[in-house]
């Protein structure tokens, strides 16, 4: 059971529902009969299909819930929804207000969906008590804790650390409320500069812990990367799993987007000119086919340097009159409202859209010449993949997943491409930021060059499939299964209501 605060479509806010709903795909197609598990957000609701209430849990922190299963629509992939309307169904993401605010009620709404992990892991509900809980950022940190807090030997607990920025800090005051043993509340445990920790609560309590790339697995256990949490980290390295993220190239694939106007693929490339004219209209463009088009679709935070890009822009845009610039993403708004501000400085140049959208997404990724990723930190980085993929050279930060999945080319004059998939830079200034993306529109000036660049990105294999089989032999040594009676996989029947992955026990 795959506990999450996101999976794609059912909700989505950055590269945590696309790294979920992938895994699960890929789990399944490697005979896992994995399940997510996650907040019942009206927009869940919508996208999944056959949904039925198989549960109630009543007594949860946040008031009397129920469990809904169904399927992610369009899937072969099972999905429980946790359903408490006055928790989970209001304006904003799953984390944010309207205007951008976080919940004030975050650890109560994110602690239910703990507590309702476990109770259905106990076999306290008809669910099928799975043989591993598998538990996803802070939002789900508390799972592992109640599970060893109950005394439970199985099912064992994995927590995968997709961001450990976000740490899910909230008042200690709440521990009665939430249902957490005085035991659990000090220093050893969830406590944390006199605050709940829920990501703490699952680096101390889950049997194994994973994150998303190598690079970062080293960088986490240093103060530098480790937000505070480096010590706890490094007491359980030898329990730490790098395993990196994949790609759904079932929703990423170029030669088959349904989201394109036209597809193409590394052996034609023609396609992608009319997905470049489409994209600056998208972003109220002149269409030039032949004006080098930057994008930048993330997350405008300081954590991925868009702080820099507003001062880079201009800069950019002053000594390259031909350029164009694509940003996608919305954050902070001081950063929003600089990058409107430049846009209104250049027009013709500069294309802003604050907010995310599927289409946009993939013609962003299709239609671009090159994407720049910066960032401080960076776990793993499914953007620049993306980009790859679709023929859009990433010019990126030397750090985390960005260091593992991209090939620099070098920085030597007249280097040759060899291996290479994209522009890397160190550092994290203005100028660093500036001469990377020289580099790429020196390279982008000669044809033949920046050719090759793309072909070894799009030709690159990001796919699921050898993550998949790393989390799987994990789960096996955590929790062998003979397999008897039915098959763990049961493929999902015409006239199904109940997926079978969360099929409801019979009762006496």
């Amino acid at each position: 059971m795959l506990v999450t605060s996101e999976a794609l479509p059912l909700a989505k806010t950055g590269g945590l529902g696309d790294a979920v709903s992938g895994l699960a795909r890929a789990l399944r197609d490697a005979h896992v009969d994995a399940t997510v598990f996650m907040p019942a957000y009206e927009s869940a609701m919508d996208a999944a299909c056959d949904l039925e209430e198989v549960a109630e849990l009543p007594g949860l922190a946040g008031g009397d819930a129920t469990v809904w299963a169904g399927w992610v629509a369009d899937t072969e992939i099972p999905v429980l929804l946790l359903r408490n309307d006055r928790l989970y169904v209001r304006p904003g993401n799953p984390y944010l207000d309207a205007n951008g605010k976080e919940f004030p009620d975050n650890g109560i709404r994110f602690a239910a969906l703990a507590q309702a992990a476990k109770r259905i892991s106990v076999g306290e509900t008809p669910i099928r008590v799975p043989h591993v809980v598998h538990a996803h950022d802070w939002h789900a940190g508390l799972t592992p804790l109640y599970l060893h807090a109950a005394g439970v030997k199985r099912p064992k607990t994995v927590l995968t650390i997709h961001n450990l920025a976000f740490q899910g800090n909230f008042p200690l005051h709440l521990a009665d409320e939430l249902g957490i043993p005085p035991a659990y509340r000090g220093s050893e445990g969830a406590e944390f500069w006199g605050h709940l920790n829920f990501m703490k609560a699952g680096l101390r309590y889950a049997d194994r812990l994973t994150t998303v790339s190598a690079t970062y697995a080293r960088e986490i256990l240093t103060p530098e990367f480790g937000h505070g949490l480096d010590g706890v980290l490094r007491e359980r390295a030898h329990e730490l799993h790098a395993i990196p993220n994949g790609i759904d190239t079932e929703v990423w694939d170029p030669s088959t987007d349904p989201f394109l106007p036209e597809h193409f693929s590394a052996l034609d490339m023609r396609g992608k000119v009319r997905n470049k004219l489409e994209m600056q209209q998208a972003f109220g463009l002149p269409t030039d086919p032949e004006a080098p088009l930057l994008a930048m679709g993330s997350r405008l935070t300081s954590q991925k340097m868009a702080d820099l890009a507003v001062e880079v822009f201009p800069r950019l845009l002053a000594a390259h009159p031909r350029l164009q610039i694509a940003v996608l993403g919305c954050g902070e708004r001081a950063i929003e409202e600089a990058l409107r501000a430049v846009a209104e400085r250049y027009p013709r140049n500069l294309g802003v859209h604050i907010g995310y959208d599927e289409r946009r997404g993939h013609l962003l990724h299709a239609g671009a010449d090159m994407l720049l990723h910066g960032s401080r930190f960076e776990p793993f980085g499914l953007t620049p993949l993306y980009s790859m993929l679709y023929g859009t050279v990433p010019i990126a930060s030397r750090v985390g997943g960005l260091a593992d999945s991209i090939v620099g080319l070098s920085p030597e004059p007249g280097a040759e491409v060899g291996s290479a998939t994209g522009i890397l830079f160190d550092g994290d200034t203005p100028d660093d930021m500036q001469k990377a993306v020289e580099r790429a529109l020196d390279v982008f000036a000669q044809p033949q060059k920046w050719s090759a660049l793309q072909k070894n990105g799009m030709t690159t294999h990001f796919g699921w499939e050898a993550s998949a089989a790393q989390y799987v032999e994990l789960y096996r040594m955590l929790a062998p299964v003979a397999p008897v009676g039915a098959p763990m996989v049961a493929r999902r029947p015409e006239t199904a209501s109940i997926p079978a992955a969360t099929a409801v026990r019979k009762r006496a």
